[in-house]
């Protein structure tokens, strides 16, 4: 950390400078759309992940059992045979594409819209980087929520409902601020990675969605080769992660006031 504080304000001859963090501002549009996607993906792990922990907070244990496996299975494989995975199945010729065409969805596609398309463009779009986001990050989010969820009385829930609330004011009256602490760590979780990928926009995005995971690594290990430039956006990054992190333990302390 110390060698990349050092080089992030120095110039590549020596000396101190600031210059590197004004060059970042030529690259807004990739920070613009590192947080898009990031935050795009992590609402949809909210919304998939939350209705999933709180199914699996009210099973029996064997059902948990089985959801955490079931859940956590994927991750047992490498992260880059996942990703590759997910290139097999968008690719223009990939097996998606191989079924809606055997299903006649593409034909039907044509002859409602007009056009003469062999295939859905899938690969190389934001929409698959988010979609390799989420697919590998969504245990981030289910894990902590469901240890959340665990911790919830049913008694409070049975509760609310003889006093006549109905399924949504349980759900922002009582539910969403006792998992608080779930949700903060489970956006956290996500978000960090998600706005700092390099391997997902890479392979799922094309050099067209470049994030900036993937520009740190250009300054390192492309032709640019920048190391003060690299040190400068990864020295951002850190301050990212640092804020995530007191907003995580901010709710932390909360809930132990709370508890005393």
């Amino acid at each position: 950390i110390i060698m990349v504080v050092i080089y992030a304000f120095s110039a590549s001859v020596g000396g101190f400078t600031l210059d590197n963090f004004a060059k970042m501002g030529t690259y807004t549009v990739v920070f613009t759309r590192s947080f898009k996607l990031a935050l795009i993906a992590t609402a949809i792990c909210v919304l998939i992940g939350y209705p999933v922990s709180y199914k699996m907070s009210k099973e029996g244990p064997r059902f948990q059992r089985l959801a955490m496996v079931l859940i956590m299975l994927p991750m047992w494989m490498n992260f880059l045979l996942r990703t590759y995975s997910w290139m097999a199945i968008l690719e223009n010729n990939g097996l998606l594409n191989q079924l809606f065409r055997k299903i006649g969805l593409i034909a039907l596609y044509n002859n409602i819209f007009g056009t003469d398309i062999s295939f859905f463009r899938m690969i190389n779009t934001q929409g698959a980087v988010v979609l390799g986001m989420v697919y590998n990050y969504l245990p981030y989010m289910i894990l902590p929520l469901y240890t959340a969820m665990t911790k919830i009385d049913n008694s409070v829930v049975e509760a609310a409902q003889d006093l006549g609330a109905n399924v949504f004011q349980i759900l922002g009256r009582v539910l969403i601020p006792l998992s608080k602490p779930g949700i903060a760590t489970g956006i956290t979780m996500v978000f960090v990675p998600a706005v700092s990928t390099f391997i997902i926009s890479r392979m799922l995005g094309g050099g067209a969605n470049l994030l900036i995971g993937d520009l740190i690594e250009l300054q390192f290990l492309g032709n640019s080769y920048n190391l003060n430039l690299g040190s400068a956006m990864s020295l951002v990054l850190m301050v990212i992660v640092l804020l995530c992190m007191s907003f995580t333990s901010s709710f932390d302390e909360e809930e132990m006031e709370g508890v005393m």
